[in-house]
């Protein structure tokens, strides 16, 4: 290869340059991002980040025309030299999909619910390549099986709905590298998945990019996994760049106080547990030898190892593992089996077995596990919401188990719930201060005056302005509308709180201050709590004992440092391995051992 050919090699896939983009609203422009500069080189990734409303999605919407009818982007953007910006519609539907695709945030909305997936990926081939139909099903099973599909041939027929969230990732991407795009965008294309299924899209992602050597934009508020994939990395913040560098400089030596900001915001795996980033977790040795167990890090030095294969489905309990003997448990669980009651055609489903947990007065503990494994069942039976088939369970002393809706009326006052989301959870025509007040005026039947005062008195404790009451939830933040589901929640000053995801679809700084807001409030109220979480570090910073779920069995229970420390099943080990830490070095040694572990496991 000659000097031309070489520098033609290295030359940027886009150049970026002044970029800014507007929205009229209200009679006036809006600006949401401007002065943005930056370079794509095949091959490399470049990660976006900031919080929401820094400008990150819809500075690289603008890119390929998919602004709202109400924005305008100015500046230039060229691919291999062609600009984009201003480009007529009909030339950016050719460039769509064939020389820059797209991996949105959420392939649930971003598929067609009414048509398989199969069908979805043979008409982006057909719409830019002159194909046939035969022709068109081999090249999108070939994806198929380029993305890890399991029986490629069977889910070409499936629908959307049919696919777990992993899945409908990977046939998203699929579609995208359809036609060997030159630049690859990919908007937050792991927040909604679990650790696990987030650790196995990123290896994809990594794979991909050394086989079609495209340039890929990653936008993403995880800094984690940030750390995973990115060279280089550009920080924005109210749509302006802030800081610019390679991933090695950004995440050594932050030089803006928002870096610096966003970098301490970040839950730390093992930040409660001395000796080292992992909390003393030995990977190394576990990828060596995938079924020995660890032993805790305070058991008896004598005491042999267990030796446990990844199926079983026995409890394993660490030293100090069980509920502690404070007085009447906030909830108990003995023996219980739950159950998705029969439904026309649809049998009933059991999501969980034979379940043993207490949770003390006053005590936090985390529920972990990826989707699917039962977390959330465990905490609509502690609400009745689902029924108890075999065994028992104890909310605040009352035994539920088999009761009627009449007859729970009276308990459920005793436990509140934080949910997931609170944009959905929250009724979107009352003013937030009314859906604060709610609980109040069913149960106690307070109104007026105490009424008001109580909302205020709420209002404060979670750290929001009382003239917010007279707001809706459309008109809050993300953290906002979730400090407002926890008021909601805390306002019968329940026994036991049932916090199921409260934190997964917010922004790291918010995250970490909703955290903050959450632990303070369990100090002051003293209410027991069931933290339902996939984030192995968010729970590890705010409960006492964490429990791992997997397949409707909890398989490991104990104190959380001894968790995080010396996890005693080989699925909690993957969980901890699967985990991104922000830390570029540390995380390619973890990556390397997780590949080594699983290797050897398939061996």
């Amino acid at each position: 290869m000659d000097t031309t050919d070489a520098v033609a090699a290295d030359a940027p896939v886009l150049s970026v340059r002044d970029l800014g983009v507007r929205f009229w609203v209200g009679g006036e422009w809006f600006t949401a991002a401007e002065n943005i500069s930056y370079d794509v080189r095949p091959g490399e990734v470049l990660a976006i980040v900031g919080e929401s409303g820094s400008g990150k999605s819809q500075s690289s919407m603008s890119l390929i025309g998919l602004l709202p009818a109400n924005g305008r982007a100015s500046g230039s953007a060229k691919l291999r030299g062609r600009e984009l910006i201003g480009m007529p519609q009909a030339q950016m539907r050719e460039v769509r999909g064939d020389d820059i695709s797209i991996i949105f945030q959420e392939p649930m909305t971003a598929l067609n619910p009414v048509y398989t997936v199969g069908y979805q990926i043979v008409e982006t081939l057909r719409t830019h390549f002159d194909m046939g139909p035969s022709a068109a099903r081999e090249r999108a099973l070939e994806l198929m099986r380029l993305v890890e599909i399991p029986d490629p041939e069977k889910r070409f027929s499936s629908f959307p709905h049919q696919l777990s969230g992993g899945q409908r990732q990977r046939i998203m991407i699929a579609q995208a590298l359809a036609c060997d795009p030159t630049l690859l965008i990919a908007d937050e294309p792991t927040t909604a998945l679990d650790v696990t299924v987030q650790a196995e899209i990123l290896k994809l992602m990594r794979e991909l990019r050394e086989r079609i050597d495209s340039g890929i934009i990653l936008i993403t508020h995880d800094m984690g996994v940030v750390a995973d994939m990115a060279d280089r990395i550009i920080v924005l913040r109210n749509g302006r760049v802030v800081e610019a560098g390679t991933s090695a400089e950004i995440f050594s030596d932050p030089q803006h106080p928002y870096t610096r900001q966003l970098l301490d915001s970040v839950p730390h795996l093992g930040a409660n547990v001395r000796g080292g980033a992992l909390g003393g977790v030995d990977l190394a040795a576990m990828s060596e030898d995938p079924d020995h167990t660890v032993v805790a890090a305070d058991r008896e030095a004598e005491t042999a190892p267990l030796e446990v294969s990844l199926d079983s489905t026995d409890m394993l309990v660490h030293p100090g593992g069980e509920s502690p003997d404070t007085g009447v448990p906030a909830l108990r669980l003995r023996g219980a089996s739950i159950e998705y009651p029969a439904s026309g055609r649809q049998k009933a489903f059991r999501a969980a077995h034979r379940i043993d947990l207490g949770i003390g007065p006053g005590e936090v503990i985390g529920l972990v596990g990826e989707s699917g494994s039962g977390k959330t069942t465990i905490g609509r039976a502690a609400l009745g919401l689902l029924p108890v088939v075999e065994g028992s369970i104890e909310v605040v002393g009352t035994d539920i188990t088999g009761l009627k809706n009449s007859q729970l009326r009276k308990h459920r006052r005793d436990v509140g719930i934080v949910f997931q989301d609170p944009g959905s959870s929250l009724n979107p025509r009352l003013p937030v201060g009314e859906s604060i007040g709610e609980p109040l005026l069913l149960h106690e039947n307070l109104k007026g005056r105490p009424l008001s005062d109580r909302v205020e008195a709420l209002l404060d404790s979670v750290e929001l302005p009382r003239s917010m009451r007279n707001r809706y939830p459309h008109e809050l933040s993300g953290g906002q509308r979730q400090r407002i589901g926890i008021a909601r929640a805390l306002a019968l000053k329940p026994k036991l709180l049932i916090a199921d995801e409260p934190t997964s679809a917010l922004d790291v700084s918010v995250q970490a201050k909703v955290l903050r807001l959450f632990s303070d409030l369990q100090a002051e109220y003293g209410f027991a709590c069931l933290f339902i979480s996939h984030d192995l570090a968010v729970v590890e910073s705010v409960a006492a004992r964490i429990a791992v779920m997997r397949h409707g069995h909890i398989v490991e229970v104990g104190p959380s440092p001894a968790v995080i420390s010396a996890p005693l099943h080989p699925y909690t080990r993957r969980l901890l391995a699967a985990v991104p830490v922000p830390d570029p070095e540390e995380q390619r040694r973890r990556r390397e051992t997780r590949d080594a572990m699983l290797e050897a496991t398939a061996e």
